[in-house]
Formats: C-alpha cells, structure tokens, sequence
C-alpha cells in the first residue's frame, strides 16, 4: 500500500481491512515478540490485543532501555552521586528507578546534586561551566541513543573538558535477540523489530533470525495501520512455511541505517559483554569505552565496585523481558507495585511493560 501522510496510519477503515486479511490467513498458532517498548505502549494503545485472532499471541521483549538496566549501574550511579565533588546527569525516566536500597530520585531528596538533562550534550555543557566539579553522565539506552553519548565524549575530548565522564549501560539489541533465541524458553514465531534502533542499524544486523533460526522478522513502525501490516507481513510468511527479515517502516528505516551515525558510535566505543536484568550476561551486546577514551569512564575513574545479585526477590521484571511471564503473573504487580510505588523498572518506564498493562486496565481477575 502507498501511503504518504500519517493520517493514513491512522486510519480505522484500512486497519479493519488489514485486520480481515489477517483472520483470513491466520490459521496456525504464532507467538509474536515486540522487540521495542514503544511498540508495546502502541500496541496497548490502539487496543491491538484486543482484536487479533486468539490464536496471535503478542509476547513483550526486552525493549525498553531502562527495565534491561540491571540494579549493578543504577547502584554505581547512586554511589556516585553520594559524593560531594560529583554532579550526576541523565534523563528522567532513570530517576524513579530503583536500585538495591535507593533510587536517584530518593538521593536528590536527601541532597544529592543530581541534574535531568534531555541531551548528552547538557552534560557537556554542565561539566564546562563547572570546572571545579566531577560531572558525570548515567548513559542508558540502545543503538537509538548511545550515537549521541560517542559523540558528547568526542566533544568533552575536543574542548579538553576533562571533568566529564560517563556511567556507561548502553546496550545493543540484536545478539540479544540471538540469546532469547538460543534460550528458546518462550517458542517465538515471528519478531516485531524495533523501528527506532533500525534507522540506525539497517536491517542487516537481524538477517540471522531467518537464515540461521528460520523464524521470520519485520522492522515496524509505530502506528496502528504499521503494527497491523506488520502482523500481516509475518502471518503470511508463518503461514507458508517461510522465513525472511522484512522491513514495513519504509519511511524511517532505510536497509543500510545511518552509517554516519554508526560511525560515531564505533569511534568511541567496542562491543563488550553486558548484564541484562532478567537475562545476565549477553557476549557482544554491551558498549565499552576504546582504551584512548578509557579516562572518561567514571566507574574506573572513581574507584565504583559494585558485586553480587542485587535485585529485588519478589520482581518479576527480569521474567517479563523474557517473555516468559506477564506482569499478571508477578505477586506484587497492582499491589505493592504501582506507577506511585514501583518495585522494579517495568513499572517506571513510560515503555515498561507492567506500566502499560497498568495503565491500560490489564488486573488480575478475582
């Protein structure tokens, strides 16, 4: 279908036509995983769920940057903020988050100097402005983000603003799909990939999902109408025995990415092992510092050493990224775990999947 204006994404009579062709084709029974929090939110949202086949059963991945952060960084950061030299920055949905015994949020309460900052770059400018102080950047996020955190250490580098470093718990989302798979504990059929990430890596770095795993994948966009032509695209493909990696988003994702951007990220950082809650350690799926700009790591920098498994007993958080629970069946969801009292990140981020569920009405029966 060409189409040229978002309206036509959003357009009732072309996602009930989509949806017809779906529940004409959809005959076998197909786990889909959502690879992106945004498209969890939109998928609740528009009520997706509700009108699909009973036999396509979306599943939420580990998509949103903030429920993957383990409480190891978010402790880091917390010791970091605890001393007196240090400015802690980052963006504002790490605040409510909470750590083994505190959140950042409960540390600026008690006085600590923490700033929210909607750009790398404000960190940057912070740390410039105030020379007699340790700045320091708590940089989550996926490929989506971490181009513009390369890029504020290349400029901290190019100004000789040396009291700038970062807490660095970026992450790269394809080999994670390839452990998920490796685990193989949920049976996915098919993979809803994350529009944003894919602008800026392409469409190649997912190719294995098909050819090496024989279950197909489509890049999605965001709206209604991308969601169902998404879904379309991969019943068909499930339906007859095939498996390809696909894009839908047309418009925002083209097959080579963002190479300039890519570019950025690869000068400043290598791929490295990273923890994900819920997962543990994933080979090739972190970013790390390159040894000519190690000095802007503050954990090193600081002397920060966190250890042991630090999360919290009754969250469920970690078994919902791997699709292998839903926030139903987690004890403390809607009960001592709410948006005002999070237990865990899923309930903090504007994309966490129990957010979403809370929001949009999803209780327990009974």
């Amino acid at each position: 279908m060409n189409m040229r204006f978002l309206k036509e994404y959003r357009d009732g009579n072309l996602a009930r036509e989509i949806l017809g062709e779906i529940k004409k084709i959809s005959l076998k029974p197909a786990k889909l995983m959502e690879v992106c929090g945004t498209h969890t939110v939109s998928i609740f949202r528009h009520g997706i769920r509700d009108i699909l086949p009973e036999n396509i059963n979306l599943i939420s991945g580990p998509g949103c940057p903030v429920c993957v952060t383990p409480n190891k960084h978010i402790d880091e950061a917390i010791e970091l903020c605890r001393r007196p030299d240090v400015v802690l920055t980052t963006f504002g949905d790490m605040m409510k988050v909470p750590g083994s015994g505190s959140s950042l949020a409960a540390e600026k309460a008690e006085g600590a100097d923490i700033r929210i900052v909607y750009s790398t770059m404000d960190a940057v400018d912070i740390a410039r402005d105030n020379p007699d102080r340790e700045v320091v950047f708590f940089g989550i996020g996926f490929e989506t983000t971490s181009p513009t955190i390369a890029a504020a250490v290349l400029r901290a580098e190019r100004e000789g603003v040396s009291n700038f470093s970062i807490v660095g718990a970026q992450k790269l989302i394809p080999e994670a799909i390839r452990a998920l798979l490796e685990n193989n504990e949920v049976g996915v059929n098919g993979f809803i990939l994350p529009g944003h990430v894919s602008a800026l890596i392409g469409i190649e770095p997912y190719r294995f999902i098909a050819s090496e795993f024989g279950i197909p994948a489509v890049i999605i966009g965001f709206e209604p109408v991308d969601i169902l032509q998404g879904i379309h695209m991969l019943v068909k493909q499930i339906e007859a025995g095939e498996a390809r990696t696909e894009i839908q988003y047309t418009r925002g994702v083209p097959p080579g990415g963002n190479p300039h951007a890519m570019k950025i990220l690869f000068s400043v950082f290598e791929p490295g092992d990273a923890l994900w809650r819920g997962i543990g350690s994933i080979p090739g799926t972190g970013l790390k510092l390159k040894k000519e700009y190690r000095r802007f790591d503050a954990v090193g920098r600081f002397g920060i050493e966190i250890t042991g498994d630090r999360e919290h007993p009754g969250c469920r958080c970690g078994d919902v990224l791997r699709g292998v629970k839903t926030p139903l069946d987690c004890g403390l969801y809607g009960k001592a775990c709410i948006p005002e009292n999070p237990v865990g990140p899923c309930m903090v981020s504007v994309e966490g999947t129990c957010a979403a569920y809370y929001k949009y009405g999803m209780r327990r029966s009974g």
